[in-house]
């Protein structure tokens, strides 16, 4: 056979593998379209209803025409009627005042936005810069301070693990930068390791102090920052995505251990003492955790099989006690405001 002809045959059968793999997309886009159409709206309500009384704030995964909506719930009734925002995230975070809004602009080049809205008007109130794909997001208590997650490509280092930037800022004033610019102290000496990456921050009230993940030569740490003086120092290993309870006291976050690498185990760290317990839940969670109230976190578990793009929240407490339970259906990243 001809070099020619060969070359024919190769065109060919490129084209048909790039035609089959196009049919294919198009086929999932248009089965995935017809199942938010077809699923009937949940019950709603108005925001300004829920606003005078505990509420839970998150990303809806029903599949309708409102699939990754941002809405809301009363917290005594989690399962009652949402009322929804208008906003599509991928990720949201909100307090009394304001709303954070991570979201992918999947155009012929995607995009990405970090938005901070009033939570009771809808108003914008700023942008905050975000590099690459939305991962976490946080407001500080009172709504003044945001953190956000991206991952990233193209850091030298990454060829074969991922990157993230995180960053700090105040709103309405100046950014804090990338956590990669702070200074990392380890056992008592200042270190920079080249492939350190910061996620998962959590304010605590003062609006100075945060915690997050830190994590270089394939291991995590749990670090406490003071962003007065923009330096972080280490807690204690093996530790993601921190959340830090309303009192104070205590932190969740993802622990691996003796999983296999993509699962965790939810354990709980008293601040005073360091100790680490373990929560009940053995499902794998990969999420940054809420807080319900000083004593129970709610976080994303994802539906499996058909399902998959649907998540739910669950409830469970802290003390390694109780059943976890569904608290939210067909929902994700969730903001309580109590």
């Amino acid at each position: 056979m001809s070099t020619k002809a060969k070359l024919t045959i190769f065109v060919v059968i490129c084209l048909l593998a790039i035609g089959g793999t196009v049919a294919a997309l198009v086929k999932t886009r248009s089965d995935d379209d017809a199942a938010r159409r077809n699923t009937p709206a949940a019950a709603t309500t108005t925001y300004a209803k829920l606003a005078s009384a505990p509420r839970i704030v998150f990303r809806s995964t029903v599949r309708n025409t409102d699939y990754g909506s941002v809405a809301a719930v009363a917290m005594s009734d989690p399962t009652g009627p949402r009322a929804f925002f208008g906003n599509q995230c991928d990720r949201v975070y909100a307090t009394a005042q304001r709303m954070l809004c991570l979201a992918s602009d999947r155009g012929l080049v995607t995009t990405y936005t970090a938005k901070v809205f009033n939570v009771t008007t809808g108003a914008k109130i700023t942008e905050l810069p975000l590099v690459g794909v939305p991962s976490r997001a946080r407001l500080s208590r009172d709504g003044t301070l945001a953190a956000t997650t991206s991952f990233v490509q193209g850091d030298s280092y990454a060829a074969t693990s991922f990157s993230t930037r995180t960053v700090i800022s105040k709103i309405g004033g100046a950014s804090f930068g990338s956590l990669e610019d702070f200074r990392l102290v380890h056992q008592g000496k200042t270190i920079q390791p080249v492939d350190r990456n910061y996620w998962g921050v959590t304010f605590a009230a003062d609006d100075n102090t945060f915690y997050a993940t830190a994590e270089w030569g394939q291991h995590t740490w749990l670090v406490e920052g003071q962003l007065s003086t923009r330096t972080v120092h280490t807690l204690t290993e093996d530790a993601e995505c921190p959340s830090l309870s309303p009192d104070g006291a205590h932190i969740v976050y993802k622990q691996r251990g003796d999983r296999p690498k993509g699962q965790w185990r939810l354990v709980d760290y008293t601040v005073a003492s360091g100790a680490i317990n373990q929560l009940s839940e053995t499902h794998s969670v990969d999420d940054q955790v809420e807080w319900l109230d000083n004593s129970h976190v709610i976080y994303g578990l994802p539906r499996s099989g058909t399902e998959a793009a649907v998540s739910d929240v669950w409830s469970v407490p802290i003390d390694g006690s109780g059943i976890p339970k569904v608290l939210i259906p067909q929902a994700w990243s969730p903001a309580v405001i109590p």
